[in-house]
């Protein structure tokens, strides 16, 4: 047996739920798969998956198997990376994990660059605005927005940005443009209803600060809703730069209250707790801190 290969086949059946998803990944047949998993827990000794409603998951010893078999598979393939100089070309599989508006509007028109540079990788995107497990999930690497929670997670800042009043044209033309904070709750609001968001903002100009709670008949919990919600001029709302910004840049919103400041976001990229980011992981962090912060062709915050 194979013992690489067959953690390579236990990583991902247990990614993928099942003995075909690691299959087709393998561009074996499934007989295969479940031949080599049998092998594996006879030649160790346990069960490493169980079968469940959900799929396979794995056991216990299962769950511990595969931290180890992933990282000895990336430091494998930093070891032929190393070997072949370091502008060798990525291979493999790198899952990454990002809120559904920021990837469509600035991971998406950067993969297929990072992806010619690395025509030997395959991407999987796992996009949710919620915090998602990264073990759980098997994520190599996760870009969110915010302050940090939970202060186990291996976290590199790539940067931060302004938070905004936004608005359409017409719902100012319409409503009126407020010229203080201290207008904003008599203003229709779209709140974010997410960590991050909410109706509660400190505003700061100079050494004045005002106090806000934001009021409004529409609340979603996904970034794309806030966009919908504003664009169609349901209101105003407090966000991060980055979600409105081609609509910023083309003058579909504006920004008001411009002398008064909110919060910066930052923006992390998070790496799974326990073991060393692969280098797959590394190169896509540092290809999109090139792009969203150093790329002069780039309005990015």
């Amino acid at each position: 047996m194979n013992r690489l290969a067959a953690m390579e086949a236990l990583v991902l059946v247990v990614d993928t739920g099942s003995f075909s998803g690691a299959a087709r990944q393998l561009r074996i047949g499934q007989p295969a798969v479940s031949k080599v998993i049998a092998q594996l827990e006879e030649y160790l000794g346990v069960r490493l998956l169980v079968r469940s409603t959900h799929g396979l998951t794995p056991t216990e010893a299962g769950r511990n198997f595969y931290e180890h078999a992933k990282r000895a598979i990336d430091e494998a393939e930093e070891a032929v990376l190393a070997a072949r100089g370091a502008g060798s070309s990525l291979s493999g599989r790198l899952r990454i994990g990002a809120a559904v508006t920021f990837a469509r509007l600035h991971v998406m028109p950067q993969l297929p660059e990072f992806l010619d540079l690395h025509p030997a990788l395959d991407v999987d995107l796992f996009l949710d605005d919620r915090n998602v497990d990264l073990i759980e999930g098997g994520i190599d690497v996760a870009l969110r927005m915010g302050d940090l929670i939970d202060s186990t997670l291996t976290a590199r800042k790539l940067g931060q940005g302004r938070r905004l009043v936004l608005a359409t044209p017409a719902y100012l033309k319409r409503m009126g443009e407020p010229v203080s904070p201290s207008e904003l709750p008599s203003h229709q609001a779209v709140i974010y209803d997410q960590r991050g968001g909410g109706s509660n903002w400190l505003f700061k100009n100079g050494s004045a600060e005002t106090a806000v709670v934001l009021k409004g008949r529409v609340r979603a919990t996904a970034a794309e809703g806030i966009r919908e919600a504003v664009l169609s001029g349901l209101g105003l709302t407090v966000s991060s730069e980055w979600m409105f910004a081609p609509e910023l840049k083309s003058g579909q919103v504006r920004e008001v209250l411009m002398q008064w400041e909110l919060p910066s976001i930052e923006l992390w990229a998070l790496f799974p707790t326990g073991r060393r980011a692969s280098a797959k992981a590394r190169a896509f962090t540092s290809f999109m801190e090139a792009k969203l912060f150093t790329d002069a062709t780039t309005d990015f915050f």
